[in-house]
């Protein structure tokens, strides 16, 4: 939950003059109390209009728009033929006195409403073309032809406002770190690879032929080497790479609030993290967010939510009724305990009035997460119609309705299935039903979780081999130390995830500081010691110099910035983001290398690159 305490139009630096050679205002700065004040100004032009010879041109930089004027009488004169010859885009600087505009020509919605420039002299700095999309807040143009002009869709007042979130949500972050001891250090951007949980991105070497760097995809093993170093608290905006299939929320490169501590536990790493939510988002937003988080063990959260990053603004918990339906008439729930699986069951809010054809997409929703159906019932005030209501006896249905906090008008939806493919298969469904309401979701209703206590081990898919659920660096609970042999898969681990409105902010650990527990969970994922010793010996010899106890957490500014922002996709957060297929549409990148440098890498390759040395089709 939040509340706002402060406006966040006023923030940052729109209000100052950032007098310069060329200018002695921006054109966000100007008020009343200029008037009669000799300014020169300079921007691009927003609009342009002809009332009768009396030019008035919208000058925008990044800071707002200044209205500029002509005097009607001086249509022949010098700034009214320059002004009246502009084109939108145009770069112009303008020299003229701030005067009041009349009562009847106030625009309120503007900070610079109440004035305009009355111009004495004009000049065109810079000629454009007209752009492939008119330069506002709102256009249609689609993603990639935005993209391929992005210079063009940063100009406009929603991106510039995104991006300048951004700057204060890193200023904030650096702050608060600063005043909590943290030394900002940066870490290799060239490293050696290892495997972790996405492709890398690999460099070769000119001087090694043969051998290649990876770009990082993330600092982790750096920043644990700190902490043995005796830095005690570090921190940077750390640029990660992940060779890894895209969606909205993910990028091939991002940037993380990267964080490590000495001599801590996990309800350190919380209690700052909360500390710097509370201070990026009164900075950022001016909203005060409610601390602690509240906080849920992995278990806990998927029998729940049925997801590990649930969205908490909608309610909506999932619940286990086998037992109340343990023995009614309806054989499907009855016999469920005794081979092993769960009846759990969701209410729908309103589900009554779904024609059919909605009920089935629901019910599609449930079988794309592994489940083989949905039962379905309309709760008709303190009873149950259709679907499977005639089994059941009117003492069930009351303990079934209170069970699910069901009211009249409502649609029950039962799964019958193993635990956790009963608990995905809802949390599937339930992402589906909030994603529907999200359009009426208080804009500033943040619910901060923590969710922790994650496995440390999962069998990966399709295979027996154990794999590490998130980096094999991790502590396990002291509880579950002696089961890392025996039952792995029982094994959980100091592993903690931030998650805010259904994102996953980020997530950290509590890591391993001790070699023969970091050997133990090595031998776990497959990596017997010479296997250990070259790809992580630096480490392990690290280790048997007195490392000290340490966890941090790697927060994704990103994400965060487009949460902040109100904004679906990660890229209007990213000055100059990828496609989904990891594509820069602006510059053409990735394109291909030219044949010298090929050669002095030692490289050869294997399809040729498209005709126009950019990307593939």
């Amino acid at each position: 939950m939040s509340n706002r305490s402060g406006p966040s139009a006023a923030r940052g630096s729109d209000a100052r003059p950032l007098s310069t050679e060329m200018r002695t205002h921006t054109c966000g700065a100007l008020r009343r109390a200029d008037v009669g004040s000799e300014v020169s100004l300079v921007g691009w032009v927003h609009r342009r209009r002809d009332h009768g010879g009396v030019f008035f041109v919208d000058l925008r930089d990044r800071y707002g728009i200044t209205q500029v004027v002509t005097r009607p009488e001086a249509a022949d004169a010098e700034p009214a033929r320059t002004l009246g010859g502009l084109h939108p885009e145009d770069v112009v600087r303008v020299r003229g006195t701030v005067q009041p505009r009349p009562d009847g020509m106030i625009n309120r919605e503007r900070a610079t409403g109440e004035i305009e420039v009355l111009a004495r002299e004009a000049e065109r700095l810079a000629p454009a073309e007209t752009p492939p999309f008119v330069i506002d807040d709102e256009t249609t143009a689609g993603e990639d032809l935005r993209l391929e002009y992005r210079y063009l869709d940063l100009r406009r007042p929603p991106l510039q406002r995104v991006l300048a979130l951004r700057h204060r949500a890193a200023m904030a972050t650096r702050d608060y770190l600063d005043a909590h001891g943290f030394l900002e250090i940066e870490t290799p951007m060239l490293v050696r690879p290892t495997p972790e949980g996405a492709r890398d991105y690999l460099v070769p070497s000119r001087e090694h032929p043969g051998r290649f760097y990876a770009l990082p995809q993330s600092p982790q093993l750096y920043k644990q080497i700190l902490m043995v170093a005796g830095f005690d608290r570090y921190f940077q905006l750390a640029r990660c790479l992940r060779d890894e299939d895209l969606r909205a929320d993910r990028q091939p490169e991002h940037t993380q609030i990267d964080l490590e501590m000495s001599f801590i536990g996990e309800e350190d790493v919380y209690a700052l993290i909360e500390g710097l939510m509370s201070r990026i988002f009164a900075d950022a937003l001016g909203i005060e967010i409610e601390t602690p988080f509240p906080r849920l063990a992995y278990d806990d959260c998927m029998d729940r939510y049925g997801s590990d990053k649930p969205d908490l603004r909608a309610g909506l918990e999932i619940r286990d009724v086998t037992a109340t339906l343990q023995g009614c008439e309806f054989r499907l729930f009855a016999d469920a305990a005794a081979q092993g699986l769960r009846v759990k069951g969701l209410r729908i809010p309103g589900g009554a009035a779904l024609s059919r054809k909605a009920s089935d997409a629901l019910e599609a929703q449930v079988q794309l997460a592994g489940a083989k159906g949905l039962a379905r019932a309309k709760v008709r005030g303190e009873a149950l119609e259709g679907g499977f209501a005639k089994h059941l006896d009117p003492q069930r249905t009351r303990r079934l309705l209170s069970e699910l906090e069901a009211a009249d008008g409502d649609l029950i939806g039962l799964v019958v299935a193993e635990r956790m493919t009963a608990n995905r298969a809802l949390g599937r469904l339930r992402a589906r039903l909030i994603a529907e309401q999200a359009a009426a979701q208080e804009a500033t209703d943040y619910r901060f979780l923590w969710v922790r206590h994650f496995p440390l081990f999962e069998r990966e898919e399709g295979s027996e081999r154990i794999a590490p659920a998130h980096h094999m660096f991790t502590m396990p609970l002291a509880e579950d130390l002696d089961r890392l042999e025996r039952d792995p898969l029982a094994v959980r681990a100091q592993l903690y995830d931030l998650v805010l409105n259904g994102v996953e902010l980020g997530s950290g650990s509590i890591r391993i500081h001790r070699r023969d527990i970091q050997e133990r969970v090595m031998r776990v994922v497959g990596l017997d010691a010479a296997a250990a010793e070259k790809r992580f010996g630096f480490l392990l010899r690290a280790f048997q110099f007195g490392a000290p106890p340490h966890g941090g957490i790697a927060l994704g500014l990103d994400r965060l910035v487009m949460l902040l922002a109100g904004s679906a996709s990660i890229r209007d957060a990213i000055a100059f983001p990828k496609t989904t297929s990891a594509l820069s549409l602006m510059d053409g990148a990735p394109g291909a290398a030219d044949a010298r440098d090929l050669a002095d890498l030692r490289i050869r390759t294997l399809e040729e690159p498209a005709a126009d040395g950019g990307a593939p089709d």
